[in-house]
C-alpha cells in the first residue's frame, strides 16, 4: 500500500515530464516516511543527457540532505532505471530502489542485466519491481502513441 502511495507521486511527476514534451518518467526519493525530492525526465529541455528522473532526483536529494549519499533513503521511479541512474543509485547508497513498468531495452535491474545482484560490488540495494506497472507502463505507451501520431500529420 505504501509503495503504491509513493508510485503514485512519482506517476504525477512523470506527468510533469510529458507535458514538457519529455519522455514520462517521474522519480522521487523518500526518507523516513517522507518524500524529500522528487525528479522527472528533462534531458531534452535541459540539452544533459544525463538529466533522467532518477538522476534529477538523486541531485535534489543530496543538496537537501547535504551529502551525496543517501543512506537510508528509498527511490521511487516509474520505469526500470538504466544502467547510467543503477550506477548512481548504488554510488549514492540507497537502501532501496521501487520502479514501476520495466524496460525490455535499457532495463538495469533485470530486463537486460541486473547491476543490483553484482556481488563484487560493495553496496547492495534492495530492489522491488513492479510496483503500479501498468499504470506506469500505459502512460509511456500513451505518450509514445501520441508521438507517432503527430509525427504521421507531418
Amino acid at each position: 500500500m505504501r509503495d503504491a502511495i509513493y508510485m503514485q507521486q512519482a506517476i504525477s511527476q512523470a506527468r510533469n515530464a510529458w507535458a514538457l514534451g519529455e519522455v514520462p518518467v517521474g522519480a522521487l526519493v523518500v526518507k523516513d516516511g517522507q518524500v524529500i525530492a522528487t525528479g522527472f525526465n528533462q534531458p531534452i529541455g535541459n540539452h544533459d543527457p544525463t538529466a533522467h528522473a532518477e538522476i534529477m532526483a538523486l541531485r535534489a536529494a543530496a543538496a537537501i540532505l547535504g551529502n551525496y549519499r543517501l543512506p537510508g533513503c528509498e527511490m521511487y521511479v516509474t520505469l526500470e532505471p538504466c544502467a547510467m541512474c543503477a550506477g548512481a543509485m548504488l554510488h549514492a547508497r540507497l537502501a532501496r530502489v521501487v520502479y514501476g513498468a520495466s524496460d525490455p531495452k535499457t532495463g538495469a535491474c533485470g530486463s537486460v542485466l541486473n547491476l543490483f545482484e553484482q556481488e563484487k560490488l560493495n553496496h547492495h540495494t534492495e530492489l522491488t519491481a513492479g510496483v503500479l506497472a501498468d499504470e506506469c507502463g500505459t502512460l509511456l505507451k500513451e505518450f509514445f502513441a501520441e508521438r507517432r501520431l503527430a509525427q504521421q500529420k507531418t
